[in-house]
């Protein structure tokens, strides 16, 4: 909200109660964000640094046994994570002094004592290669006899020893944590820089200390764990002066993005998905598999429905096909009379590697899944043959084949398939007839829909009405600075549209009476193309919208109250749209490339999850999986 310049922005960190205004009680629970009922005042563990920020803790006295332990999490590669001085001497240059701190994303620790000139000095690599990946890693010092070990997340470890003119006792008179004051320890850090990030769980000698002792501290947030800033209220201009505008968040200047995946690729695989009718089509003899056949192959998926194969008479009397049904395989196949299937009960849509196989022939068929089998379940008819199936199609099949006995319709199966061999013996590459809408593999995968810049996935092609209320919830990763995330608009002014424009996020809604917007832009040269997964809450009312990224959100009100429904009809275009299509909400055309995942639409207590599969045009894009 909007504050007048001259209140401290500092929030209150404590319990209240009894409040009245004109006699009246207030109901401190009633739209409240941050509070909660009872008063119990907990020990602050975690807190916040930001850019400049310092916390000061009582003075803290060295000696052996010693054990000190914190756990720090940053995107940015260098700052000081803690940094504490002894009284100064004749020179400043020989202060005792002992420092924590990242550089370049690797861990130094640096140590001078009272009665030294020497600075020992410990360097560490993490073992995933970089320390400010945003994840939590914990740092621990460990003072015996005149060794002092560092410790980073217990498995890399480095040494300091004192020489035994150095006095064993260290009295830290200032002891900061996350930074220093200005000119504090001129001449003597490696990096006067602050830590950006979160640091949590400051423990000595297995005891944790309370930050809320703290003497005094600067730009760091009390009892939070975040790695960047949350958005600043806007300021009130005096009495006489004019309100700020709708809010929005700060950023840093853009300079670029993450670099792309570097992720390899698979041999021999795959991948289906790339649209609702993505397939391969290999021709097979059908005195091959007419008595009885084996099909073999390795899959990959998060999917829970979809083609494996398919192969069927040109009047589809007799067929056998594999699915996957609720994430299990299930084969079926009619010998002309009635179906039969076999199930596996194992699940395989977790994204790793399955091998499938399918055992036909005698009257019986069964399912196996890495080798443990299915029950066998009994082939109806009078009949034992497969008659005249000659045609294999993988992963799916083509647009405006009917495939009226595939239970779980035609769409091809979201994921990555190899290793199919028939009867034991390799499909052979010469037999393929056509391939549509596939692609390579990625060598690591996980759950989302990875877009290659160049298409789009749209739903719903009845249309979508957004009217008064609607909340657009999805999480996203790329590289790129610029892309469309998800429009939905009708050919008159009303829409609503998200996008990517220089690694910031744009929110936009029309009801008729033009557009208002919110824009929600991340700290850091990366912005949000950093290519780290982020959540994203996008909401339309009556009365405004807001935007929500990884938790901090942005506002904007409806300046229009008279206008307060986007009155659409039309599809949901997502990741892109067509050239023929117009978006009254998007401001630029480029498409998005990256992934995404977990796509809602939310009306009140109703969620519409939109499922790739589903889409009813998928253009150069594939739902499953997504570059780890």
């Amino acid at each position: 909200m909007p504050i007048r310049r001259q209140v401290v922005t500092r929030s209150y960190v404590g319990c209240m109660k009894n409040v009245e205004i004109a006699r009246t009680n207030l109901d401190l629970l009633r739209d409240a964000f941050g509070v909660r009922k009872g008063c119990v005042l907990r020990p602050i563990r975690a807190v916040t640094v930001l850019k400049e920020g310092f916390l000061e803790l009582p003075p803290l006295i060295l000696a052996p046994p010693l054990d000190m332990m914190t756990t720090f999490s940053t995107r940015t590669d260098t700052g000081l994570i803690l940094a504490g001085f002894g009284k100064a001497g004749s020179q400043q240059s020989l202060q005792p002094f002992l420092a924590v701190m990242l550089v370049s994303g690797q861990l130094e620790a640096h140590l001078r004592m009272e009665e030294g000139r020497i600075v020992h000095k410990a360097v560490l690599k993490s073992s995933t290669g970089s320390l400010s990946d945003g994840q939590e890693h914990s740092v621990i010092l460990q003072y015996r006899g005149r060794t002092v070990t560092v410790l980073v997340d217990e498995d890399r470890e480095g040494m300091m020893r004192l020489s035994s003119s150095e006095t064993v006792i260290l009295t830290l008179d200032r002891l900061y944590i996350g930074g220093v004051p200005p000119a504090e320890g001129a001449g003597m850090l490696r990096t006067p820089s602050s830590f950006c990030g979160c640091i949590k769980n400051l423990a000595l000698n297995m005891e944790l200390l309370d930050l809320s002792s703290a003497l005094r501290y600067r730009n760091v947030d009390m009892d939070s764990c975040l790695l960047e800033e949350k958005p600043k209220s806007p300021v009130l201009l005096d009495d006489n002066g004019t309100t700020a505008g709708p809010a929005h968040s700060p950023a840093m200047p853009l300079e670029k993005c993450a670099p792309d995946d570097q992720t390899g690729r698979v041999p021999g695989a795959h991948q289906f998905g790339l649209s609702r009718n993505s397939h391969m089509i290999y021709t097979i003899s059908h005195q091959v598999i007419r008595a009885s056949f084996s099909l073999q192959l390795s899959v990959q998926t998060f999917a829970s429905s979809g083609l494996l194969f398919y192969m069927a008479h040109p009047k589809q009397a007799d067929y056998a096909t594999l699915q996957l049904q609720g994430g299990r395989p299930s084969f079926t196949c009619n010998l002309g009379e009635s179906p039969s299937t076999a199930s596996h009960p194992e699940a395989i849509n977790d994204g790793h590697w399955h091998t499938v196989r399918v055992d036909f022939g005698g009257k019986g068929v069964a399912v196996s899944v890495d080798g443990r089998e299915s029950e066998p379940a009994e082939v109806k008819g009078n009949t034992l043959y497969l008659y005249h199936l000659d045609k294999l199609y993988l992963g799916g099949v083509p647009p405006g084949y009917s495939g009226g006995n595939i239970s779980t319709g035609t769409h091809s199966v979201a994921g990555c398939v190899r290793d199919v061999a028939l009867n034991d013996r390799p499909l052979d590459t010469r037999s393929l007839v056509s391939s549509s809408g596939t692609a390579g593999c990625f060598s690591t995968a996980q759950r989302g829909s990875f877009f290659n810049g160049t298409g789009f996935a749209a739903f719903v092609e009845e249309g979508y009405k957004v009217g008064q209320d609607v909340t657009v919830a999805l999480e996203f990763r790329t590289t790129s600075p610029d892309g469309v995330l998800l429009g939905i608009s009708s050919a008159r002014a009303d829409a609503i549209g998200l996008e990517l424009d220089s690694g910031r996020v744009h929110f936009h809604v029309n009801n008729g009476a033009g557009r208002i917007s919110v824009t929600y832009g991340a700290q850091g040269s990366f912005g949000l193309c950093d290519g780290r997964w982020h959540i994203l809450l996008a909401t339309k009312s009556n009365y405004g919208l807001s935007l929500t990224v990884d938790g901090v959100t942005v506002h904007g009100e409806n300046p229009h109250p008279q206008s307060t429904s986007a009155d659409t009809n039309d599809p949901i275009y997502v990741g892109g749209y067509p050239g023929h299509v117009t978006q009254n909400c998007l401001t630029i055309s480029a498409p998005f490339r990256g992934c995404m995942r977990d796509l809602r639409l939310i009306r009140g207590h109703m969620t519409s999850a939109l499922n790739f599969t589903t889409a009813f045009d998928l253009r150069e894009s594939s739902h499953t999986p997504a570059p780890g």
